[in-house]
């Protein structure tokens, strides 16, 4: 495409209309994701408490989301008397801006990405940290006290779990020996046991890790501490109403999808579905391959997503000073011998007993997988017979 449009095109005009191609498919992108994900928490939550969710709006209830996106278009959209109007306003934005940034340096496939960036780890890490700003910013604007509250939480939760989070993340990067997310997904070509996770203890228990403080870093339950309605109404969006209150969730699904590619990226073979002994691309070509990888790396995504939602309607939401205790007394101390011990690993264990290392983990999943896919037909105890 680019040599297509250079021939019609100045240089610098060609950089802004594929920058701006860019940023509209990662916008839609966000946005019917968004809808969809909404979707499937109302129904992944009705059926945990033995309800039916959406059914009446479109197929399966499908429409649902989208209806309400319309609704909250129309309905007023106000700004208190005692907030800040400014920054009260320009929070949401903020907040959007940095969930959409994670997306810029995502491949989706072999080659497939807006920006390939050599730091692609840290990268996102960094910008999708900066969401808090917007939060802080929310909380602090609206002149209420619940804002204020569910604000300052925010700030000292992301404080705690970046640190950890962030040593999670090195452990694959010690084994990759790179900082690019393309890199890292190329050579996990292969069969499933060519997977970062399976590849040593460390990247196991690292790939838990971070899926737990990325579940906090999007303040999902059991650490929405930032909303938390049973205590502060609605947290730091509690005066926000409207188009403005849409874009705190479009920036938490957004979050939520980001930081799950990162996962599936750095641990779980990325674009590759763990069954093919090749790279896709180079059998199917480039869009037909990278159509395939696409659809692997959103549907791994999705299963995650599918696991914080799980996760925040079984446990019960911690309270601030065990979600702090929890990252300084557990998560830091575990993060610091994750990268240790991976060092180590990599100096005097690798050569010998990695291959055989890979196997066992990677068999102990599979069985593990099989155990709980069986135990969803297992009759339950007392269960009532129905007609």
């Amino acid at each position: 495409m680019t040599e297509l449009l250079s021939e019609y095109l100045p240089s610098w005009l060609v950089v802004i209309v594929l920058a701006l191609l860019a940023a509209a498919l990662v916008i839609s992108f966000m946005g019917a994701s968004a809808l969809l994900y909404i979707w499937a928490e109302r129904k992944v939550s009705a059926r945990m408490q033995d309800r039916l969710g959406p059914t009446r709006t479109g197929p399966f209830g499908l429409l649902q989301s989208l209806a309400d996106g319309i609704k909250l278009l129309t309905k007023e959209d106000t700004t208190p008397a005692v907030a800040d109007s400014f920054l009260f306003r320009i929070a949401p934005y903020l907040a959007f801006c940095a969930a959409f940034c994670g997306f810029l340096a995502l491949p989706f496939g072999n080659g497939l990405v807006s920006q390939d960036l050599s730091i692609a780890v840290f990268f996102v890490l960094a910008v999708l940290s900066s969401e808090v700003f917007g939060v802080m910013l929310a909380g602090y604007a609206s002149g209420s006290k619940w804002s204020l509250f569910g604000g300052i939480r925010e700030a000292a939760q992301v404080v705690s779990y970046e640190v950890p989070r962030s040593l999670s993340v090195v452990v694959p990067i010690c084994v990759s020996g790179t900082l690019s997310l393309t890199l890292m997904g190329q050579q996990q070509t292969g069969w499933f046991w060519n997977w970062a996770v399976f590849h040593d203890p460390f990247s196991f228990v690292a790939f838990f890790l971070f899926f737990i403080t990325a579940t906090a870093s999007c303040k999902r339950a059991p650490f929405d501490l930032a909303e938390a309605e049973s205590e502060l109404v609605a947290g730091f969006h509690t005066e926000y109403s409207g188009l403005r209150w849409s874009f705190f969730f479009l920036a938490e699904y957004g979050s939520m999808f980001a930081v799950s590619s990162l996962a599936v990226l750095l641990f779980l073979g990325g674009w590759h579905t763990g069954f093919l002994p090749f790279e896709p691309t180079e059998r199917l070509g480039y869009w037909w391959g990278n159509l395939l990888n696409s659809g692997v790396i959103i549907g791994k995504s999705t299963l995650l997503i599918l696991v914080m939602m799980w996760l925040r309607w079984s446990l019960p939401r911690l309270r601030i000073d065990q979600v702090m205790m929890t990252c300084l007394k557990y998560f830091l101390p575990i993060g610091c011998a994750l990268v240790i011990g991976v060092g180590l690993w990599q100096l005097y264990l690798a050569s010998a007993i990695g291959e055989e290392t890979r196997y066992v983990l990677a068999g102990a999943s599979v069985l593990f997988a099989l155990g709980v896919g069986l135990s969803l037909f297992r009759p339950v105890p007392g269960e009532w017979k129905r007609a």
